[in-house]
């Protein structure tokens, strides 16, 4: 009796399988991947008579992770089948192991991957034998040699570095601290080889950890605890980027500092409250002041109300003073021009009469004949009724 199962799908008819044949084309009804005569009957054969089926599991495999390279013939029986099954399917876990595992894993610096990832902002970086190598790539997926190769990922993008715990003493001896100091800081692409082949890796713990630890001491030695705490406090942040981008321009040109935050220090409890005490006191002298700027704020707004209103009386009545200067003027004008028009008629007059008596005079100089004045005479007698003769009257 044999051990073997076969199963027949009694409703496989020919149109199923034409179908079958046809969904090979997909949804873009590309039919140049219509199975082609061998595949048919490939399929038929083990469709119909499913003799080894495991000899399609061996095919897929070998084609897929060993390529185009022809399969050995299988050897024995089901036994030695099932052996090279195993075979194929462990060296493949290997090689999957061997390129995934150890990638995910370690990020960085993995000696036993191939394959290896660079996250977008950072560049990847490789040694061969502890000599660093001048191939930089970019974001991506890459493959390197393992145990021969060492990559690690370097960030060229912005970066915030924290500088914490710094201990100083200032001029008076005081020891304070310095909690945390953080220092916006970028590594320029075109100088990541440069800068890691002189200073590694950890190039920011020599010029941005280090740094900071020695600009601080060098700026708490030369002021008092006062300065260091109020007065010259504002000031920390810009002289601390100046002191490290001018020794990162000068020594590793690849660095730029952007920025440097620098936290208020630690000082001890007894001369912290002592600060405090001050700045209350500092506070209600400001207060004060504040208050006294308030008041001759508010009589300086007095004083220019005030100003603005009697400038506006000044020109209100400068503006009267105007219309009746004005009025007068045209009164003045009407005047003057009332007294010429009488003076001309005057003038006028005048010139008739005098006219008048010059052409009266012409005339009676012309009557003054000799009969003329007899006329008169007679008539001047004639005129009077009574006449007296002799030498008295």
């Amino acid at each position: 009796m044999s051990e073997k199962i076969c199963s027949v799908d009694a409703y496989y008819r020919g149109y199923d399988i034409g179908n079958h044949f046809n969904e090979y084309a997909g949804f873009d009804c590309d039919y140049s991947l219509y199975p082609n005569k061998d595949a048919q009957y490939h399929f038929f054969r083990h469709y119909l008579k499913p003799d080894v089926p495991q000899e399609e599991l061996i095919d897929i495999v070998w084609k897929t992770w060993i390529g185009g390279a022809p399969r050995p013939p299988l050897q024995g029986g089901d036994a030695g089948d099932t052996s090279f099954i195993l075979t194929v399917l462990i060296a493949f876990i290997a090689i999957a192991a061997l390129i995934l595992i150890p990638a995910s894993l370690s990020a960085s610096n993995s000696t036993f991957s191939i394959l290896h990832q660079v996250l977008e902002g950072h560049v990847g970086v490789y040694w061969r034998g502890g000599a660093l190598l001048k191939t930089i790539t970019d974001p991506g997926f890459h493959l390197k040699m393992p145990l021969i190769t060492q990559f690690e990922p370097v960030q060229v993008t912005l970066q915030t570095d924290q500088v914490k715990d710094i201990p100083c003493g200032t001029k008076g001896g005081v020891m304070i601290y310095f909690e945390k100091i953080e220092v916006v800081n970028r590594l320029r692409k075109d100088y990541v080889y440069e800068t890691l082949l002189n200073y590694g890796v950890q190039y920011d713990k020599l010029w941005i950890y280090d740094k900071i630890h020695h600009e601080i001491n060098h700026f708490c030695s030369a002021q008092s605890l006062h300065q260091v705490y109020i007065d010259k406090f504002d000031q920390i942040d810009e002289n601390m980027k100046e002191a490290l981008q001018v020794d990162c321009t000068r020594y590793a040109p690849g660095i730029e500092i952007l920025s440097v935050r620098v936290t208020k220090p630690t000082i001890p409890q007894s001369i912290r409250r002592n600060f405090e005490l001050m700045e209350e006191e500092h506070s209600k002298v400001l207060i004060s002041v504040e208050q006294q700027a308030v008041a001759e704020k508010e009589a300086e707004t007095q004083r220019k109300i005030a100003l603005a209103d009697a400038e506006k009386r000044w020109q209100v009545s400068k503006i009267h003073m105007e219309q009746m200067l004005s009025e007068k003027a045209s009164a003045q004008r009407q005047e003057e021009i009332d007294n010429q028009m009488y003076l001309a008629r005057e003038k006028s007059l005048a010139d008739a009469n005098y006219y008048k008596v010059i052409k009266e005079a012409e005339a009676n100089k012309l009557k003054l004949t000799p009969e003329f004045l007899e006329l008169n005479f007679i008539q001047t007698i004639a005129n009077n009724s009574k006449i007296f003769f002799g030498d008295k009257v």
